[in-house]
């Protein structure tokens, strides 16, 4: 069966939709797909050795504008695939998909995946809702299946009522994480300093992952009172410098390491080295957080906001705990929790793991996925 994943970012940038994008054709080629991942073209960007298993098509916007890109070559581009999988939002690519639908609607067979809710102010704001009043309804009623890493999250979207209405439709299928490269810390990633408690956050620093709350991440270390400790903040990008002089500005200057990006061989090293790990996204343009998921196969702790989809990615008080968003003071009691109790970290991170091989590897997100394809009843190929 030959499977066309349509996506507006992708490795070698960095973010949930395009990793995810990556990893779907990666395991999908491995159980006998044939994939192919179609993307914005970056200026020449990307290749590797994993991209072997699968075709990537990186195609020249005709008009590009941040992440949203027109990609009209879509229309012609598509018409030997058995299934069309559209990654959610991509602006300027639901057109050509949407008329490839209207004009070959039996032979054209499209699965959305809703990966989350932009969110903004002023006129991308409108720009934002606009979109979601017109174009979103066309694609959900268009769609055959609608595919998801959290019904949480859908229950709590813009596409909530739809959801009610068409439950049969929806699947969940949750993101899953590298187990054998994210594991629990071995003797070539001990800690250097014992006493030293390391928290850790991991993402984009650039505009549009305002929603991450660095701010408020960086606001509670005044208040969290535990005098030996680092936050480490891996990722990089237009916003650094602000967070940079907020640090300042709060006086934590000397407790705030700005890592930058880091390369993926020493990602998990990262993790590893960790006391804590926190994702204090703000609003629900955090729909998932693929990192909690690297954090607790490598056998740490982790702090969440609690919003839709990200409260279900982990049983509260069992592998970590929620903190309400926003919320400075709340985010500094619940990482002082760990932080002050090693056998409660220990255990919360042992049940991370544990949770991990149960239920988020990138082999039961495949088998997810096969299934919900086969409610096309297509043969592969």
């Amino acid at each position: 069966m030959k499977v066309a994943h349509i996506v507006c970012v992708f490795p070698p940038y960095k973010g949930g939709m395009g990793n995810s994008a990556f990893n779907f054709a990666k395991i999908l080629a491995e159980i006998g797909y044939d994939a192919t991942v179609f993307t914005p073209d970056y200026g020449g960007a990307g290749g590797g050795a994993e991209e072997k298993r699968f075709r990537i098509e990186r195609i020249k916007p005709l008009v590009k504008f941040g992440n949203a890109a027109f990609l009209p070559q879509l229309f012609w581009r598509l018409k030997d695939f058995d299934i069309i999988h559209l990654h959610y939002p991509f602006y300027g690519a639901e057109a050509a998909v949407l008329l490839r639908k209207l004009i070959y609607p039996k032979k054209t067979k499209l699965i959305i995946h809703y990966h989350m809710e932009p969110t903004a102010e002023g006129l991308k704001g409108l720009v934002f809702k606009l979109y979601r009043l017109f174009i979103t309804p066309l694609l959900t009623r268009t769609a055959g299946v609608i595919t998801c890493a959290s019904v949480d999250y859908v229950k709590h979207s813009g596409i909530a009522r739809y959801y009610e209405r068409n439950k049969s439709k929806f699947r969940e299928v949750p993101f899953g994480v590298d187990i054998d490269r994210f594991k629990i810390e071995d003797s070539r990633f001990k800690k250097l300093d014992k006493s030293l408690k390391n928290i850790l956050f991991v993402g984009g620093l650039d505009k549009a992952h305002y929603f991450k709350g660095v701010d408020t991440l960086l606001k509670a270390l005044p208040v969290l009172h535990v005098t030996c400790c680092m936050l480490h903040i891996v990722g990089d990008g237009d916003l650094r410098s602000e967070y940079e002089r907020t640090a300042e500005r709060l006086g934590i200057a000397d407790k705030v390491n700005f890592v930058g990006m880091a390369a993926d061989d020493d990602l998990p090293k990262h993790y590893r080295q960790c006391d804590v790990f926190v994702l204090p996204s703000i609003n629900r343009g955090e729909a998932f957080g693929m990192v909690l998921l690297e954090a607790m196969a490598c056998g740490k702790p982790v702090v969440a906001s609690d919003l839709p989809g990200v409260r279900s990615v982990f049983e509260n008080g069992k592998q970590g705990l929620l903190a309400e968003p926003g919320n400075a003071a709340d985010l500094a009691e619940k990482i002082k929790i760990i932080l002050s109790d090693d056998d409660l970290a220990k255990k919360m991170g042992e049940e991370g793991r544990k949770l991990i091989e149960e239920k988020y590897t990138w082999k039961k997100a495949g088998e997810r996925l096969d299934a919900a394809y086969k409610v096309y009843k297509v043969q592969k190929r």
